[in-house]
């Protein structure tokens, strides 16, 4: 007698479930066909990835999909090791850098609705070190016109930039103070940058920087708990984001994903070991702004509670008003749309997500109310709320890229049917 025919119905629904990969469970699943997009059409993300797995753009990435709150497209390419030869999974985990902004950003936005976070007070309320703000002004330093508020941090409208051994007086300070130290803590951190001259005004100008690991104290400190502990109490745990963290655990390491650089002559250059990583230990210095793990599916989670106005799965994490203000340009009269390398005609910036107002010539593909961001490995994700869709994108290839975005977004679009 077959021995299926001798278990209990139980006992096979137990044998199936043990078949199904871990990622079927924990997202809603669908075809592209029910969800209005040609598979056809999407096969097309395939030729796209592996011709950069082929070229040697990148070791390896992971492309997942969902429309109308369904994933109907998630597939792995490459390896995540060359040395080792060890396949891009479905579960394979990435650093996702800047992508962590969004996550910090949705967690404090929890202590703005229950009255504990006040957007409009100055840092200063919070962080007594910001309470003389200084900002250069030619060669010299004066006091700023306005004071840092916590709406500047979110919306990196701050004067606050990154480090840099050539750039604006600023950066140059930022860098010289070592003030990203990971080996430190964000009391630390902070402290040194009160001390610096800021870029300009708050409020007057958009320049991306460390505006949001400023925040991410801000949380530690209003919450009284390490800002890891509350990110995983108040957004992880709830969205069942397993694998996100600061950190890749011991009987996670075997699907950490290496990171690297090209040559520029058809050669990858491995730049960090996932076996030899910083990543294998907590870090001193929690970064809101750039400091997480994560994998692709994970991250899927995050949004599809934004595009859901806040909920997902039965878990109430904001309000729908406070997920809308995430992505709605919360840019200042005055200030010109972002500059991330180029002047991003359109785009804003709003609670946790650049936004775009309006399509220009500089971004053709992008769509009204698209918002998303991405990561110093060049991982990506963006979300098209008229179109019901979402897009999140993995590698590891540094410096940051935008290729794998511009090169599939046209794709995908092309993809839905109705």
């Amino acid at each position: 007698m077959n021995r299926l025919m001798r278990l209990s119905l139980l006992e096979v629904l137990v044998l199936l479930m043990a078949r199904v990969p871990a990622w079927a469970a924990e997202l809603p699943m669908s075809t592209p066909e029910a969800e209005g997009m040609s598979a056809e059409k999407l096969a097309k993300v395939g030729e796209v990835m592996n011709g950069f797995v082929k070229d040697k753009k990148i070791a390896g990435g992971i492309v997942l999909i969902a429309r109308n709150g369904k994933v109907v497209f998630q597939e792995a390419y490459g390896q995540r090791d060359l040395d080792r030869k060890l396949p891009v999974e479905r579960d394979t985990i990435f650093r996702i850098y800047s992508m962590s902004k969004a996550i910090t950003s949705a967690a404090a936005l929890t202590l703005v609705e229950e009255g504990k976070l006040d957007l409009d007070a100055p840092v200063s309320k919070y962080l007594p070190e910001f309470a003389e703000t200084k900002v250069f002004d030619g060669d010299n330093a004066r006091p700023a016109k306005s004071p840092i508020t916590v709406r500047d941090l979110f919306r990196h409208t701050s004067g606050i930039t990154y480090g840099g051994a050539v750039g604006s007086k600023t950066e140059t300070l930022i860098e010289l103070a070592n003030v990203m130290d990971m080996q430190s803590d964000l009391a630390t951190m902070s402290a040194k940058l009160g001390k610096i001259p800021f870029e300009f005004d708050p409020g007057t100008k958009w320049k991306y920087g460390a505006s949001i690991d400023v925040l991410g104290f801000i949380v530690q400190k209003v919450s009284g708990k390490p800002l890891g502990v509350f990110i995983k109490e108040r957004i992880l745990d709830p969205l069942e984001m397993n694998d996100t963290g600061y950190f890749v655990p011991a009987e996670k390491q075997s699907r950490f994903a290496a990171n690297y650089f090209s040559d520029g002559k058809g050669r990858l250059i491995l730049r960090d070991d996932p076996a030899k990583s910083a990543y294998l230990h907590p870090p001193g210095l929690e970064s809101g702004g750039g400091g997480m793990v994560g994998t692709a599916s994970d991250y899927m989670r995050l949004l599809l509670m934004v595009a859901n106005g806040g909920e997902w799965n039965g878990k109430r994490i904001l309000s729908r008003e406070m997920a809308e203000q995430m992505h709605t340009n919360q840019l200042p009269k005055g200030v010109d749309w972002i500059d991330f390398g180029e002047k991003r005609t359109g785009v804003g910036f709003g609670l946790g997500f650049s936004v775009t107002v309006e399509p220009s010539d500089k971004a053709p593909h992008n769509h009204k109310g698209e918002f998303g961001w991405g990561g110093a490995a060049s991982t990506h994700y963006w979300v098209s709320p008229n179109d019901q869709l979402i897009v999140v994108t993995m590698e590891q290839r540094w410096p940051y890229s935008p290729e794998t975005e511009e090169t599939l977004k046209p794709v995908i679009y092309d993809a839905i049917v109705k």
